[in-house]
C-alpha cells in the first residue's frame, strides 16, 4: 500500500473468521487502519449449518437462525477482545456480522473505491489448492484495492509440529 494516499481510505474492511490467517490480516488491517487514519470494520461471515438451503428446509428456521446470529457476534466480540484487548484496536472500529458466504459477504462490506478489504491469503502447502477461496473471490469481484496476507510464519510452524505429533514422529524442541 506504499504512495497510497491516506486521505482517500475511508475503512479498512476486513474478513475475521478466528482463524490463526484471519488474526494475523485483523492485525495487519489495524496497523493500516491506524496508518492511514480510516476506521476498522472487522466483518464475520456467517451461514447456517447445511447452508441456506438446509435452513428453510427445517421446520423451526427462525428459532435458530437467530442462535446462530447471536452465536457470530459472541464469537466475533470474543475474537476482537482476544486480540484488541479491552483498550481497542486504538482506531475507530465498527464490528459487522453478516449472513452469507465470507467472499460476497466481504465484497458486498467493502462496496466503495475508497475502501481497503484485508484477507488473508489462504493455507501454504498441500491444502493450498482447497484453501483460499475467500482471498480469490475477494481479488476477483471487489471494487476497492484488496490487500491479501500471506499466513503468519508460526501457522506453518504450527502445521508442521501438528503433523509430526499425528504421525507419532519425534519432535525437535531445541528450537522451541
Amino acid at each position: 500500500m506504499a504512495g497510497y494516499e491516506a486521505s482517500a481510505v475511508s475503512r479498512v474492511v476486513v474478513g475475521v473468521s478466528g482463524s490463526l490467517g484471519s488474526v494475523t490480516a485483523l492485525r495487519r488491517a489495524a496497523a493500516l487502519a491506524r496508518r492511514l487514519g480510516a476506521q476498522l470494520w472487522p466483518v464475520l461471515a456467517w451461514e447456517p449449518p447445511g447452508g441456506d438451503y438446509a435452513a428453510r428446509r427445517s421446520p423451526g428456521a427462525g428459532l435458530p437462525a437467530e442462535e446462530w446470529q447471536r452465536l457470530a457476534k459472541q464469537r466475533l466480540a470474543s475474537v476482537l477482545e482476544e486480540i484488541f484487548g479491552t483498550d481497542g484496536a486504538g482506531v475507530p472500529m465498527r464490528a459487522v456480522v453478516v449472513r452469507g458466504a465470507p467472499g460476497p459477504a466481504l465484497v458486498a462490506t467493502a462496496d466503495r473505491e475508497d475502501d481497503v478489504l484485508v484477507v488473508g491469503a489462504g493455507r501454504r502447502g498441500l491444502r493450498r489448492a482447497f484453501a483460499g477461496r475467500v482471498s480469490r473471490h475477494c481479488l476477483a469481484h471487489a471494487v476497492c484495492p484488496v490487500l491479501a496476507v500471506p499466513p503468519s510464519p508460526l501457522q506453518s510452524e504450527l502445521l508442521s509440529v501438528h503433523r509430526r505429533y499425528a504421525w507419532h514422529l519425534r519432535i525437535d524442541t531445541r528450537g522451541l
